[in-house]
């Protein structure tokens, strides 16, 4: 099956009523968890994007203190997830500040664990990673967001 393009697909749902679309949200949310996640953001959380930063930092803490830290496997096991999971949920918000400042938290409670990260070579590239798309994403802000931004990661890399 051939997919169609986001120009056809906007087209075609132009053409619906208001209960044909509610029925296509409605099945495309039964297909996946990230379209539920996505519908859920957008309907409940999208209005407080404050409220939804503070439940992520919430569901990341969690997920830190959660880490088995017998091992550097583990450990950079773990720390993919949670980044992968924190990636979702920014994507959903498609906002530069809650970008940078979920991925700042992420930084900061990765510099938390013990053993420290530093030691694992690839968990030290992940961080540093980190942290360079974070100063690419400041630089697209307004001034006093890079202000403020700016003096947080200085904080983290001290």
């Amino acid at each position: 099956m051939k997919t169609a393009s986001v120009k056809e697909l906007k087209t075609e749902l132009k053409d619906c009523s208001n209960s044909e679309l509610i029925e296509l949200v409605l099945q495309l949310s039964k297909f996946k968890k990230e379209n539920k996640e996505l519908l859920t953001y957008l309907l409940y959380m999208a209005s407080d994007e404050d409220a939804y930063i503070s439940n992520i930092k919430i569901e990341m803490t969690q997920l830190f203190n959660d880490i088995n830290t017998s091992s550097y496997y583990f450990i950079r096991k773990s720390v993919r997830k949670i980044l992968r999971i924190v990636k979702t949920y920014i994507r959903y918000s498609k906002k530069k500040e809650t970008e940078v400042e979920l991925l700042i938290y992420f930084c900061k409670e990765l510099n938390n664990i013990q053993p420290s990260f530093k030691r694992n070579t690839t968990l030290k590239n992940l961080y540093e990673r980190q942290i360079l798309f974070i100063k690419k994403s400041i630089k697209t802000l307004h001034e006093d967001l890079q202000y403020d931004f700016t003096i947080e990661l200085e904080k983290l890399n001290s």
